[in-house]
């Protein structure tokens, strides 16, 4: 691969979402020429993925593109490629173009699904890690209810009649709560040859209540919002197939479905060639609290893929979202702007500045240190907290546009099929 030669040290950067840009952000432009590397030529605002995949939002709204980002950064370059391997002793990342030498090396690769071993589940289900996973599931959607108009038979039609969502977390029960609202005040317009009565919403939890790492009072307000809205929800159920339109519990019992999201599980996005003594539980890469990889002098960890351990080897458990990765990534720029006196390094301290989840229109729950809302409150919040989080100043305007007309209207006016999705074809995260 072909990158410009200066004197400065290089610091690459496997990643482009949160983490990845607000290190090459930060990053002293005079002292490193940064590198950043990553399979696509955007940043996705993963949090609004559902909207795409509903029909609220069209994909270039929350996906901005990286090279627009750096535009006038000096001594930035971006190669759009996938990182295959890092080869530590040479200081080396293989790529899908090529080879790319560092100095210090950044892994700020985020999160995949995580299918826990079930490979019927992993080739059947529908994930929702990316705009091309959206775009499927938006399709897959508006298809469903194209053939219920066209096939005769009640035992063909049944299997539309069920949409089940696995993982009863923030994304679980946001799509959820879109699907039901695109369900009472959307579809029956679209199709009335259809009793939308019919049409179920399922979300299957393994644990005891939804939303498990947020408060008990907003666990307990989101499934209120979610059974009224017409949301079948399933506690301490697991899935253990999907295969043949056919969702099986653990129980026995059986949910015909054309359509089953998982959103049951996400692991650290790993790179061949991390030492396996430092891969944790969840396929993160262990590091200390300067987030370097134990034993790997030159290589850093930031974001979801990253599990903190202290001196004494203590586990230090950090959220898998956005905000962990942006703070480590503002520590880590501060101490490599540093590099050179060790000695004033920082420890990274997470400070937790909260939890939001929407349900829907009017309906969301958020927890703070001090208090915990629910209702049209939270859902200011959560509205403000996204839309000035999204990249591009164009983008948030029309997010928010789109946010006014929908709120208004009623109406998901993005319902269009540009390419049919053929269930099993497309490659999973």
């Amino acid at each position: 691969m072909t990158i410009p030669e200066t004197k400065l040290k290089r610091v690459v950067i496997i990643g482009g979402g949160f983490g990845g840009i607000e290190l090459a952000k930060r990053l002293n432009r005079n002292r490193f020429q940064v590198a950043m590397v990553d399979k696509n030529n955007f940043h996705t605002f993963q949090p609004l993925l559902y909207q795409v995949a509903t029909g609220g939002l069209e994909p270039d709204s929350i996906a901005y593109p990286l090279r627009k980002i750096f535009s006038r950064s000096k001594n930035f370059i971006f190669r759009m490629a996938e990182a295959m391997e890092i080869k530590a002793d040479q200081k080396i990342v293989s790529t899908s173009e090529g080879e790319i030498s560092y100095d210090f090396l950044v892994i700020a690769s985020g999160s995949t699904t995580n299918y826990f071993g079930n490979n019927d589940i992993q080739k059947n289900a529908m994930s929702l890690k990316s705009v091309t996973d959206a775009l499927n599931l938006r399709s897959l959607i508006l298809q469903n209810f194209e053939k219920m108009l066209t096939d005769k038979t009640e035992a063909e039609k049944s299997k539309y009649l069920n949409i089940v969502i696995a993982g009863g977390g923030p994304t679980g029960i946001e799509m959820a709560g879109a699907l039901a609202e695109l369900k009472k005040h959307v579809l029956p317009n679209d199709y009335p040859e259809l009793d939308f009565n019919c049409l179920n919403i399922h979300v299957i939890e393994a644990g005891a209540k939804i939303l498990g790492t947020m408060s008990p009072q907003a666990s307990e307000k989101s499934k209120e919002f979610l059974l009224k809205m017409g949301v079948k929800i399933w506690l301490n159920t697991k899935v253990v197939s999907y295969s043949d339109d056919v969702v099986t519990l653990q129980d026995g019992q059986r949910i015909d479905s054309n359509i089953f999201i998982w959103t049951a599980g996400v692991m650290g996005n790993t790179i061949k060639g991390i030492s396996p003594d430092v891969i944790e539980k969840g396929n993160r890469i262990k590091v200390n609290v300067y987030n370097q990889v134990i034993n790997h002098e030159n290589v850093f960890v930031i974001g979801d893929a990253a599990s903190m351990t202290d001196e004494n080897g203590k586990s230090i458990s950090h959220p898998m979202v956005a905000q962990p990765a942006i703070q480590q990534a503002k520590n880590l720029a501060r101490n490599l702007n540093k590099y050179e006196s060790k000695s004033s390094w920082k420890k990274f301290h997470y400070h937790d500045l909260g939890s939001l989840a929407t349900i829907g229109r009017n309906k969301a729950v958020a927890d703070f240190k001090f208090i915990k809302l629910q209702g049209i409150l939270a859902w200011f919040i959560w509205m403000f907290v996204h839309l000035m989080a999204i990249v591009g100043f164009r983008n948030r305007m029309i997010v928010f546009i789109n946010w006014v007309w929908n709120y208004f209207s009623y109406d998901r006016a993005i319902r269009l099929i540009i390419r049919p999705y053929k269930k099993n074809t497309a490659s999973k995260n």
